[in-house]
């Protein structure tokens, strides 16, 4: 456990690692933490700005943290601006474990958003608490409403299950294609490993953003966000286990070669055996390092093909399509809350995944910590 205590001695390995769990913790409690429901449009609150927190009335009077009624008056024709209607003489006081829309509680089963069917496990207990929130007319938008006037911060916590997950799924999918494939072009070499080579050698000169493209682009259309999800987490599998299959040949070739795979297939065992059983668990630094890295990767194209509109749909949330109003030069003007936030996760997200890895590739490695 040697990589454990160099792990933990690593502040910025530690520091991705505490905003990862953070979010992954919030992305599937977001039942529980978010205050509204993400595809619940509030009467006359579109496009309202983050509510302000007041701690005093206007008369001076201190009464805790507490918010007023806000709803959107008359557009200014001149300057584009839409004033503010506060009702100052009904304050809300905000209160933790407020009631609001119900969600079952401990539920088991996929992470996913409402809209979507999935199968649970376990069905859960009909709940309304909820980590914070208001009883009264008012509402809470710490990070303001978009156009439908649907809560962002919500949306946020929602969009981030399929933003985080998608990373995950496609990681599960492609490296184990990966390590099997590059295992056994090594391990057979001869015609098997050039025609295993020379195919993953052209996939990975296409871009991958051109065909991840170009495959979207001739997705029928019609199909529901679940199977949308599901082809885009195929469409980038398929495009990145070339690479690792690559590299993990050329460490098979020289695995294959040692005493005890030697010692193995004297004894008569099956090459699939040996391949999973013997050679392939003497690439797991590699594999724990890569994948790690690898994560950004997939929630990035996911978040350029929600951009383009190529990737999940409204009214489903995804940090990819909630920034795709960035294309939209009036909105990042005069509604920033809606860009910044998704930008800021999908920053940090990858940030954090990419400190991580630094961190367990240091870990994992001895030497790279003698240099």
């Amino acid at each position: 456990m040697n990589w454990w205590h160099r792990l933990k001695k690593n502040p910025l390995a530690k520091f991705g690692a505490i905003v990862l769990l953070i979010f992954y913790i919030s992305v599937i409690a977001a039942d529980f933490v978010a205050p509204y429901d993400p595809l619940a449009s509030q009467s006359n609150g579109s496009l309202l700005p983050p509510t302000k927190i007041h701690w005093s009335t206007p008369e001076g009077k201190f009464i805790g943290p507490h918010v007023y009624p806000t709803t959107q008056g008359e557009t200014n024709l001149q300057t584009g601006d839409r004033a503010l209607l506060v009702d100052y003489k009904k304050p809300s006081p905000i209160r933790l474990f407020a009631t609001g829309f119900e969600y079952r509680l401990l539920k088991i089963g996929l992470p996913l958003p409402p809209t979507w069917k999935e199968q649970t496990i376990i069905p859960g207990i009909p709940c309304n608490i909820h980590l914070f929130g208001v009883n009264n007319d008012a509402n809470l938008n710490i990070l303001g409403t978009d156009d439908q006037g649907r809560d962002q911060f919500s949306r946020l916590l929602f969009g981030g299950r399929i933003s985080l997950f998608i990373g995950i799924v496609g990681v599960a999918i492609a490296f184990p294609l990966g390590m099997i494939v590059g295992g056994i072009s090594g391990y057979f070499a001869g015609w098997t490993d050039s025609a295993i080579m020379r195919f993953a050698e052209v996939l990975m000169t296409v871009p991958s953003i051109y065909l991840l493209v170009s495959l979207a682009t001739i997705i029928p259309t019609g199909l529901t966000n679940t199977q949308r999800f599901l082809l885009i987490i195929v469409i980038t599998s398929f495009i990145r286990w070339a690479g690792l299959a690559r590299v993990i040949r050329g460490q098979v070739l020289s695995i294959k070669e040692r005493e005890f795979v030697q010692a193995a297939r004297a004894m008569g065992g099956n090459p699939m055996y040996i391949i999973i059983r013997h050679i392939l668990p003497q690439t797991a630094t590699y594999i724990i390092i890569t994948a790690t890295l690898s994560i950004p990767s997939f929630i990035e194209s996911e978040a350029v093909l929600s951009l383009i509109g190529l990737g999940i749909q409204q009214p489903d949330p995804s940090w990819g399509n909630m920034l795709s109003l960035a294309s939209n030069a009036s909105v990042l003007v005069l509604q920033p809350w809606l860009i910044w936030p998704p930008a800021i996760l999908i920053i940090s997200t990858v940030l954090a995944f990419n400190l991580l890895g630094d961190g367990l590739r240091d870990a994992l490695d001895p030497r790279s910590m003698q240099r």
